[in-house]
């Protein structure tokens, strides 16, 4: 057993027993007992050793044989919109949805505008979000007008599971003023109907995030209030006791601040500003210490979109794209180059970590370019720049990125989403096994970390565990034989690196002495049993700081 000083007896707060306990601490991953005080983890080791410390007032906790881990820290998500998800029509294809056509999606609205008129009145808008083109019987976006079959008076906005693209009816695409005379912005793109320059409904990337702008405003501050609130529970849900809002502004920053004052946040909650919308709100911010469960922890920059969605930037055409586009399609960047190399150089001469969303390959050469001449300039300090996603990777890129010291927070749910998709339209059947080469990076000796990218997914972390394990799609197909890793390998990838990745490793992501007492338990042990029924786990209770902050109804 270890304590917080040798000789020390403090008396604990709680001890939890009964149930296999996983530190993910390598040098003693098994433990039998925890005891914790004061919000901190006072003892780790052999049951009667740490019920010596076992008090008058000291709760005992059996975990009936159920597993104990670290609290998972949530390594990218963007924990707001994750909000909006919980609250608004839910428009995903099973098994997280019920979606599976542009008719079910229509009644599914309709249903849920009626069930919720009074929010729907107060925001004049209509939310749906999670749909999936490739999920849907006809392929296909839905149109402006069969969206004007909800409302043709209120702004319909369906947002698409990428989060990077959205359907809109006839009265949004007037909110943000968008018609046939509207060139497409740069970085974006207006869908329009074939033959002629109206727009169908279908908005990407640039183009689509000035509507969900004009939305949130319309819901104004209480609602991204109540989103930020009801993101931090769905998380909690899940097993995190850290969540992430992973791109904002100042403004949902502020309101984020406002929502941890008022002490509404029951678990850590870190946000990266974006670094081309306001450099100086980040440097007055940013810091390595939380204020009321909440820091702003760095920058956050885009480079391209979505590789589902067809607007991830690649080195190469996509293999057989779905919808209307020209021969040779790449994608392409939803930045300009110079303003990516003067990002990351500012963050490099700032001593700013600065994580960067970029799938395609063509978005990784740019981002390996712009660090490469940062770190030319500015020897590596422990900035721990991190690629976002990298979907799309060559081996050639990981070992740059390996070079330049950049820890890759992949998206192995891609395996179980979109896999099928990614083998048929996206890459191809020979590319598609190396989608979040996840091999390629252990290999290596590199860490990494997994993420849910939620609201893209549901921030379920038995998901990202069974498909960083399986890597199985959803017809059963695995995705990658030589890209898995155990699930030991996993859990780290959940716990210990994400807690490295926001420079926080030495107070979460392991159950040792003197770390927070954030935990998750699980229904069991997720390294005995079959792995292939890794998604069935359930967490039964999350664990923060000593108090639970979920507990699963029975």
């Amino acid at each position: 057993m270890s304590l917080t000083a040798a000789g020390a007896q403090p008396t604990a707060d709680r001890i939890w027993s009964g149930g296999p306990i996983l530190t993910m601490n390598d040098q003693a991953m098994r433990v039998e007992a925890v005891a914790e005080a004061g919000g901190k983890i006072i003892a780790v080791g052999q049951k009667a050793q740490v019920m010596q410390l076992k008090g008058a007032n000291t709760q005992l906790f059996d975990l009936k044989g159920r597993a104990m881990l670290p609290g998972f820290v949530d390594p990218h998500g963007h924990m707001v919109m994750g909000g909006l998800q919980a609250l608004s029509a839910n428009m995903l294809a099973p098994p997280d949805g019920k979606i599976k056509d542009i008719a079910g999606m229509v009644a599914t609205l309709k249903s849920w505008a009626k069930a919720n008129g009074a929010a729907v009145k107060a925001g004049n808008v209509i939310v749906g979000f999670g749909y999936d083109n490739a999920q849907l019987k006809e392929l296909r976006h839905p149109t402006k007008e069969e969206l004007d079959e909800v409302s043709k008076d209120v702004p319909v906005v369906v947002i698409h599971q990428s989060g990077h693209l959205a359907s809109a009816n006839s009265a949004a695409l007037e909110l943000v003023g968008y018609d046939a005379s509207t060139k497409d912005p740069e970085g974006g793109v207006i869908q329009r109907k074939a033959g002629s320059q109206e727009p169908n409904g279908t908005l990407e990337e640039t183009a689509f995030f000035p509507l969900m702008g004009k939305v949130l405003h319309n819901i104004g501050p209480l609602g991204i209030e109540a989103f930020a609130k009801a993101g931090a529970k769905q998380w909690a849900r899940f097993g995190y006791t850290t969540a992430q809002e992973g791109r904002s502004v100042p403004g949902i920053a502020d309101v984020l601040r406002k929502v941890a004052d008022e002490g509404a946040f029951k678990i850590d909650v870190l946000t990266y500003p974006d670094v081309l919308v306001d450099r100086q709100y980040i440097l007055s911010h940013a810091s390595p210490a939380y204020k009321n469960r909440l820091r702003v922890a760095g920058a956050k920059l885009t480079i391209d979109g979505s590789p589902q969605g067809f607007t991830a930037w690649r080195d190469r055409a996509y293999y057989d794209p779905v919808g209307s586009y020209p021969k040779g399609y790449a994608g392409y960047a939803a930045a300009k180059p110079e303003e990516v190399m003067d990002a990351v150089e500012w963050a490099f001469a700032n001593g700013v970590q600065i994580i960067t969303h970029a799938n395609g390959e063509a978005a990784s050469d740019l981002l390996i370019k712009a660090i490469d001449a940062a770190e030319a300039r500015h020897p590596y300090k422990d900035q721990r720049p991190t690629l976002i996603h990298g979907q799309f990777l060559r081996e050639d890129q990981v070992d740059a990125y390996q070079r330049l010291h950049v820890i890759p927070s992949l998206f192995p749910m891609h395996t179980f989403y979109w896999g099928d998709w990614h083998c048929e339209h996206t890459v191809g059947p020979q590319l598609c096994p190396n989608i979040s080469p996840t091999g390629w990076v252990r290999g290596r000796g590199m860490i990494f970390t997994t993420h849910h990218d939620a609201p893209v997914a549901l921030p379920d972390s038995m998901r990202v565990l069974d498909a960083t394990v399986t890597r199985r799609s959803r017809s059963g197909k695995v995705i990658g034989e030589k890209q898995k890793v155990d699930v030991l390998t996993a859990l780290h990838a959940m716990t210990i690196w994400p807690a490295y990745q926001i420079f926080e490793e030495n107070s979460k992501g392991s159950i040792e002495v003197g770390k927070l007492a954030d935990f998750v338990v699980l229904s069991r042990d997720p390294t005995a049993g079959n792995p292939n029924n890794l998604s069935k786990i359930k967490v039964v209770e999350t664990i923060k700081e000593g108090g639970s902050v979920f507990r699963l109804s029975p």
